[in-house]
């Protein structure tokens, strides 16, 4: 179990009920809730700047997720007030984790470089379409992604892409080792993905898998996905041990 988490958006509205309520759980001991990645909707002009100014004094908020994944429109992430809100997330210092599937990755793409003072975290490699084995077109806009320099990874979410009742580790390495290439490990982050991790393992199986996948690396290049990275991209305290 990690000695230090960042606690990534579970809920919507509104947007600071959940974050008063995760403030709650991190005077814990075990695990510390080091960071809150909150909701907010960006695309709502005037009730943007309200829930965001509502979150600004809360000292734990180091990022905001606006879900993406369920939009039936492929352009919805790069529509004028939602790249309008994602460009304000930078100006005050907060990142925007993209939680999408891969088939909006091209509008993605778009919207991490029409928001460059804006740093990004993309969740869960993009879901490819790991149940069926398909790489194509994901591994040619992942590479265009990783391109961008204000954009990072988090290596989650794998787990329930695929079979949940049959999924092997050398059905998920293909991806792992796509995101390890395309982004290097000083833009890859561990994430658990819980609770929907329990889908198809649970925490520890996941955590003995993510690092079965990545133990060719070096150590200095393991202990950024499972540690620095994170902390970096977060602004977490330089004492905290992890993420």
């Amino acid at each position: 179990m990690p000695r230090r988490i960042v606690f990534v958006q579970a809920g919507s509205e509104p947007p600071e009920a959940e974050a008063r309520w995760v403030e709650e759980l991190s005077v814990a001991d075990e695990p510390k809730i080091a960071g809150i990645v909150a909701f907010v909707p960006v695309d709502r002009g005037v009730r943007t700047a309200e829930a965001l100014e509502a979150l600004r004094g809360r000292p734990l908020i180091r990022g905001v997720r606006h879900l993406i994944q369920d939009e039936t429109d492929v352009g919805f992430c790069v529509r004028p007030e939602f790249i309008a809100g994602v460009r304000w997330l930078g100006e005050i210092g907060l990142s925007f984790d993209l939680c999408i599937r891969h088939h909006q990755l091209p509008a993605v793409i778009e919207l991490v470089r029409a928001c460059p003072g804006t740093f990004f975290v993309l969740d869960h490699l993009g879901k490819p379409l790991v149940r069926v084995g398909q790489m194509e077109p994901w591994r040619e806009n992942i590479s265009r992604l990783a391109a961008l320099p204000n954009v990072a990874c988090k290596i989650s979410g794998l787990v329930a892409e695929a079979d949940p009742s049959a999924w092997t580790a050398a059905q998920l390495r293909p991806y792992v080792d796509c995101v390890v290439q395309e982004f290097g490990p000083d833009r890859l982050m561990f994430g658990s993905d819980w609770p929907v991790v329990k889908i198809g393992s649970g925490y520890a199986a996941w955590v003995q898998t993510a690092r079965a996948l990545l133990e060719a690396l070096a150590p200095t290049a393991r202990e950024a996905i499972f540690n620095h990275t994170a902390r970096r991209v977060y602004r977490l305290a330089v004492d905290e041990e992890g993420s």
